[in-house]
């Protein structure tokens, strides 16, 4: 009788399920850079645009290199739960920063790919 690995399952799942929240989470940072280039000063002052604008590419720059340290290790690997909680935070200011702008009229481009539900 073959029965598989439960460890390499594990494994397995493990590099899927982050491999797709790493995705969810470089979608949404590169969308809010794009949605930052169409802020006007009036919604969010220059200061906070720069700060957030900052935040986000530290966050894409961070998710790469978990991605790598994660690639370079022979054995699975997890991210911690504290680290990402501030990727979920930055998330929830870009989903913020898209109803702000559709609130007040600002076109917001499409994205290429479903969002959550309220279509952010």
């Amino acid at each position: 009788m073959d029965r598989a690995d439960p460890q390499a399952e594990s494994a397995e799942l493990l590099d899927h399920l982050l491999a797709s929240l790493f995705d969810d989470f470089r979608f949404w940072f590169r969308r809010g850079l794009l949605l930052l280039d169409r802020t006007p000063e009036s919604l969010l002052p220059p200061p906070e645009q720069t700060r957030l604008r900052q935040a986000l590419e530290e966050a894409l720059q961070a998710i790469a290199a978990a991605e790598a340290l994660r690639a370079a290790c022979s054995t699975p690997m997890a991210v911690d739960m504290d680290a990402m909680a501030p990727w979920h935070r930055l998330m929830m200011r870009v989903w913020n920063l898209s109803a702000m702008l559709r609130v007040a009229g600002v076109p917001v481009p499409d994205s290429e790919r479903q969002g959550p539900p309220g279509g952010l």
